[in-house]
């Protein structure tokens, strides 16, 4: 009896894949690292970046090949082609003075969104507006994310036993 319950307890299970490519033994899972299934110097990996590399070499190659084509079809297409007065005057009086504007927007945008980055709920994917600091962290919260603030508001009888409270516990420490 002895010798099977030993021999049971001796084999390892057999490895299971996890969603993050490793191969963990479900027996030694806590004291071993697990392995990677693929790794770092696999053929694998090695396939994929030489497969990069020569796609980064062919378009190169092909940039290189066609640069005569695209410059001219970029200077026919921004107006420094057949300019008048002077060789960038249509550029600026055309696709060039939408430079400005294109900065500006951008500028406005990026704006709008540090700022709600910076005033909304740090809850991860909420955009409300925080109000409602989080005792104890540095976090700032919206109503519906808050655990002490009403989802549905308050009533007036609630803010007030809320005040009553607060107004209690404060004279509790003044008298201690």
């Amino acid at each position: 009896m002895t010798e099977t319950s030993e021999t049971a307890s001796s084999s390892e299970s057999p490895a299971t894949p996890t969603q993050a490519g490793y191969a963990v033994t479900s027996a030694d899972n806590s004291t071993a690292p697990p392995t990677p299934s693929y790794p770092p110097d696999s053929s694998g990996n090695r396939a994929a970046w030489v497969g990069g590399v020569l796609l980064v070499v062919v378009l190169v190659a092909l940039l290189i090949a066609f640069i005569g084509a695209l410059r001219h079809w970029f200077a026919l297409h921004t107006g420094t082609l057949h300019g008048g007065p002077d060789v960038y005057y249509n550029f600026w009086s055309g696709f060039g003075s939408d430079l400005g504007e294109a900065t500006l927007i951008s500028a406005v945008c990026v704006g709008v969104y540090t700022g709600m980055r910076k005033v909304n709920c740090h809850t991860k994917g909420c955009w409300r507006i925080g109000h409602h600091a989080l005792e104890g962290t540095p976090y700032i919260l919206c109503r519906h994310h808050h655990p002490d603030v009403p989802n549905h508001g308050a009533t007036h009888e609630h803010i007030l036993a809320e005040h009553h409270k607060f107004k209690l516990g404060e004279a509790a420490e003044k008298n201690a």
